[in-house]
């Protein structure tokens, strides 16, 4: 696995994270981080990031969102779409991030071809399969954090202090949980027992129902800034990130009345904005946020004539956004300076120029 933060800094640090072996008469297994790569893409602060399966993707104030093979260790681009500060990136499955900005817009883009797929004016919550506003529910005050439990029955508004519960079958509040400060981090642990991280050194675990808080903690040195929760066979993580400059791994107790045990930390050195966790995963498809179609079985030498036309469309399709009146959306390979509208610089790219050269020397013969 491999902790992923952002900073003021404009940086991307990567810290690999290894479990040693038990020795004689240890209890619990080491978890070690060990700085892996350090990217600075960006030229402004880094506001979110987000993990697929693959690849990793960095928001910042510079309107740009960048891309990182985990695989491969590289710098995979920029998408130049938004016009303002990338707020909020999520993947959706393996095949489709959705990214939202200060402009007032979601895109939906393909996580393969890395193209817009829509964008959406913002404020309404959406249907992404239909790509139409499935509902909308007036909260009457500006919220900054909006999230949806895991199974989907509940989701919680954050506005300052103050976290309402909303219950998805009634569409109404159940209840308010309000913190001591200003709230900058909100994640369930369950369906019904939520982590909250505010502008103070102290993680609170609160049941959504009861509205109780059941445990606390003093996680860091200064304010808590993100957090990311994941499971393993053998234990529940949460992670935090801090403006100390650390970040922090710990295992939850079964009984989340029980404050967790420190499994490792780091020190950035830097103002650390937000925070990811990458599981070296097998591919999961079942992500798509189109239904997927049993394909019927054909012969070879009908796969040989599909594979051919493919090749071709996908020739046509490169053509089409190599042409300098496409729309302002797209992938650069260059993370210094992205350009609106450019598209990944690949071999791809020399396929279809060695192509038009040649459609060019027929036409003098």
């Amino acid at each position: 696995m491999e902790l992923v933060a952002g900073c003021y800094e404009q940086v991307l640090f990567g810290f690999a994270v290894h479990l040693e072996p038990k020795a004689s008469g240890d209890q619990e297994q080491k978890w070690t981080p060990v700085a892996d790569f350090t990217h600075h893409a960006h030229t402004a602060s880094l506001s979110a990031v987000a993990v697929g399966s693959r690849f990793v993707v960095t928001g910042s104030k510079d309107e740009t969102i960048h891309i990182y093979d985990m695989k491969k260790k590289i710098d995979h681009g920029a998408l130049v779409h938004h016009n303002g500060t990338i707020t909020c990136l999520k993947f959706h499955g393996n095949r489709h991030l959705i990214s939202g900005a200060e402009d007032g817009l979601i895109c939906v883009w393909d996580a393969k071809k890395w193209e817009c797929l829509k964008s959406i004016k913002a404020h309404k919550t959406w249907n992404l399969v239909e790509g139409r506003s499935a509902f909308i529910k007036n909260i009457k005050q500006n919220a900054h954090i909006v999230e949806w439990s895991p199974r989907g029955e509940k989701y919680v508004v954050v506005i300052l202090n103050k976290i309402d519960v909303y219950q998805l079958d009634t569409a109404s509040v159940s209840g308010t949980i309000t913190n001591e400060k200003r709230v900058s981090s909100v994640t369930f642990l369950s369906e019904s027992v939520l982590a909250v991280a505010g502008d103070e050194e102290v993680v609170r675990f609160f049941d959504c129902d009861s509205l109780m808080c059941l445990s606390e903690f003093k996680a860091h040195e200064n304010r808590v800034k993100d957090m990311f929760s994941f499971e393993t066979p053998e234990h529940h993580i949460i992670v935090t990130a801090s403006s100390d400059g650390f970040i922090k791994m710990w295992k939850l107790k079964e009984d989340k009345g029980v404050s967790p045990s420190l499994l490792c930390e780091v020190n950035t050195n830097a103002r650390l904005t937000c925070l990811g966790v990458w599981l070296d995963r097998v591919t999961d498809t079942k992500g798509s946020l189109l239904p997927a179609v049993e394909p019927s079985p054909v012969s070879k030498q009908e796969q040989s004539k599909r594979k051919k036309k493919e090749s071709g469309r996908e020739v046509q399709e490169e053509e089409r956004q190599l042409k300098p009146d496409m729309k302002k959306c797209g992938l650069t390979g260059d993370s210094n300076k992205p350009t609106k509208g450019s598209s990944l610089v690949s071999t791809k790219r020399k396929t279809v120029e060695m192509l038009g050269k040649k459609k060019s020397k027929r036409k003098k013969i």
